[in-house]
């Protein structure tokens, strides 16, 4: 049961961070969302908020290598279109209201312990993109290259999205950058 409090803290704190930004996720906020008792905050975290945050960011990058896994061995078009879904049904299903718990951590931080584990946290969903890409029939420099061309463009086009409350921008970004692909994987056949 403790377990279980933590984890739904972990990931109410996932949620809040998305959709509020660091300074929104505070204890007070997690516990309304998870419905936690209010002394399990420094029985999970005694570190405090850091810690929490840190839970969270892990969680999120876990969350994204688990969904991107599910296109192990599919071709790299694929592979880019499930993330660019990932995305995409995140914008639509909080209509509008919730981006990227990373993006959250990275720009309000101020501890640099947070800020590496960010750091390492966009660093494994980049490597993991690649490694599918890779496997997915792109040459290992391209899949390199696109996989930290799509997090950063999907990203940053999410931040548009949020602004003006329409897929516009992200649809744009993901036709561009998977004509690209299909180049890059025809150039490879």
């Amino acid at each position: 049961m403790a377990g279980e409090v933590r984890r739904q803290m972990i990931e109410g704190a996932v949620q809040l961070l998305a959709r509020r930004g660091l300074q929104g996720t505070s204890f007070s906020e997690v516990l309304e969302l998870t419905g936690a008792p209010r002394g399990s905050v420094y029985h999970h975290f005694p570190g405090g908020k850091d810690e929490l945050v840190g839970a969270a960011v892990d969680t999120a990058v876990a969350q994204v290598v688990a969904f991107l896994d599910r296109k192990e061995g599919a071709p790299a078009v694929e592979v880019a279109e499930h993330f660019f879904t990932a995305w995409r049904l995140l914008l639509t299903r909080s209509g509008f209201q919730a981006g990227c718990a990373l993006v959250a951590v990275a720009v309000a931080t101020d501890s640099q312990e947070l800020l590496d584990r960010t750091a390492a946290a966009f660093d494994a969903w980049r490597l993991r993109l690649a490694e599918l890409l890779e496997r997915g029939g792109l040459p290992p420099a391209a899949a390199t290259s696109f996989a930290a061309v799509l997090l950063a463009a999907s990203e940053g086009a999410v931040v548009i999205c949020r602004a003006r409350r329409s897929l516009e921008p992200f649809e744009k970004v993901t036709a561009h950058l998977l004509d690209q692909i299909r180049a890059a994987s025809n150039g490879t056949g």
